[in-house]
């Protein structure tokens, strides 16, 4: 935890071990696909929908997360011979033999990754054969699920800190590879950096981190604890610009000992525990009647979005987040669907109690006013984009992805994605913005075809 050590440059969610994905999924997908082909019907035309109903309670708006790893795992959606080895345990012949073959070579649309969502964005849309798409319905869903929970509770927090930064550092609380995946979604969200090193080799995400209350621990003697030598292992290691943990023993003791082996110009001090405010208000004193104004205090230990709204007025200069970020902060998944809409060009939707969906492809823009404030968000049939009154503004949010199986060329990066959320977070109304119950923070309007 402590001082950024390196920084972000691309996205390398698509340079990944190339391990296949194609059992990353239920076992049912693989068994509607052979019933199809039985049938006849594999090859009828259709379109799926992802989207969620409602968002978690207490949410006024969701962020988009994981499509860059969507468009990886359906390029590495593959069988080779342990996949269809697994597969022929409860498959015919025929759909095994199928599945040895199989390529996604339809169309992908959706939202780009930083892109707020509402209850009933189409946020992807996939299209071609039912028997390619519904394979996918699995991998699909459980990235977005996880990302986009992740991403929008990161979004809170980063909101909530204002221009303060935030380290992600959730990776022992969470599934390892589930780690790097909220390490990428964080970042995106606006998260300054993070302490898990895949995340930083995958995908460029700035690392940081300095010491554990271990470190000190360890400069114990048959004399006592020796924090002093603690911190100077550290200094001599990692240079005066560390950030020291100040918290193990007695913090004020501790701070005193920072300074003294650092020097006014000691980088930082993480605190860890306790009444973060008070305790970040004495540190503050004590640092600066210590003649150390320029040394920063960073704070962690069970952080959300509210701890981090209610240190807003404390001398906090930046946090440090975990367990609330990995786990979605109450709402570990987005609760996104992958709806069947149309087969060969009909409209189709599901009438189940509380579960309904709207039949046809579609696509969405955003309004707003001249000022850039949101105003609602339209969702329409995919080729039929309606008319917006004159005084209000209209973005197209549906962007193509994959055309024929195949990437899109020059498609938004993570920092693309990241600067993306950060303008569409400042485009919210005012009220959006609370951490308090209400409704969405913009309204979202169907356009029947």
């Amino acid at each position: 935890m402590g001082e950024v050590s390196n920084h972000a440059t691309t996205d390398h969610a698509n340079h990944s071990d190339g391990a296949s994905t194609a059992l990353l999924t239920d076992q049912y997908e693989y068994t509607m696909l052979s019933a199809a082909l039985a049938s006849g019907y594999a090859d009828r035309i259709c379109s799926f929908e992802v989207f969620a109903r409602r968002l978690p309670g207490g949410r006024r708006y969701g962020v988009l997360a994981g499509t860059g790893r969507i468009l990886d795992a359906i390029a590495r959606f593959r069988f080779g011979p342990d996949e269809l080895r697994i597969v022929a345990e409860f498959l015919d012949a025929d759909t095994v033999e199928w599945l040895r073959n199989y390529r996604f070579t339809g169309d992908i649309d959706g939202y780009r990754e930083g892109e707020l969502y509402f209850p009933g964005s189409p946020v992807l849309t996939v299209r071609g054969t039912f028997a390619e798409c519904v394979v996918l319905e699995t991998v699909v869903l459980s990235i977005l699920n996880h990302d986009s929970a992740i991403a929008s509770a990161a979004a809170r927090m980063v909101a909530a800190a204002k221009s303060r930064p935030i380290i992600e550092m959730g990776s022992r609380r969470t599934h390892e590879e589930a780690a790097v995946a909220a390490s990428r979604a964080a970042y995106l969200a606006g998260f300054t950096a993070t302490s898990n090193l895949e995340a930083v080799r995958r995908h460029g995400v700035p690392g940081a981190g300095t010491s554990a209350h271990a470190f000190t621990l360890l400069h114990t003697t048959a004399d006592g604890p020796d924090e002093r030598s603690a911190f100077a292992a550290q200094v001599r290691a990692l240079g005066v610009g560390t950030t020291l943990l100040v918290d193990t023993y007695d913090i004020t003791q501790g701070v005193a000992n920072a300074i003294e082996v650092a020097g006014p110009e000691l980088g930082g001090v993480r605190i860890d525990s306790g009444d973060l405010g008070v305790l970040a208000r004495q540190v503050r004193d004590q640092l600066d009647a210590l003649g150390a104004p320029k040394t920063k205090i960073v704070v962690s230990g069970d952080l959300d979005e509210y701890a981090i709204a209610a240190l807003r007025a404390e001398p906090v200069d930046s946090y440090g987040v975990g367990t609330s970020l990995v786990t979605g902060s109450g709402a570990p998944t987005a609760g996104m669907v992958y709806k069947l809409v149309t087969v060969d060009g009909i409209p189709v939707a599901k009438r189940s109690s509380h579960k309904e969906s709207r039949g046809g492809t579609k696509a969405a823009l955003r309004t707003a006013r001249r000022t850039g404030t949101a105003v609602e968000e339209i969702v329409y049939p995919f080729d039929a984009p309606p008319t917006v009154d004159d005084d209000l503004t209209a973005e197209t949010l549906t962007t193509p992805l994959v055309r024929g199986g195949e990437r899109v060329a020059d498609l938004p990066t993570l920092a693309d994605g990241r600067d993306l959320l950060a303008r569409r977070l400042v485009s919210l109304p005012w009220e959006g913005l609370k951490l308090s119950q209400g409704e969405p923070a913009i309204p979202t309007r169907f356009v029947e075809g």
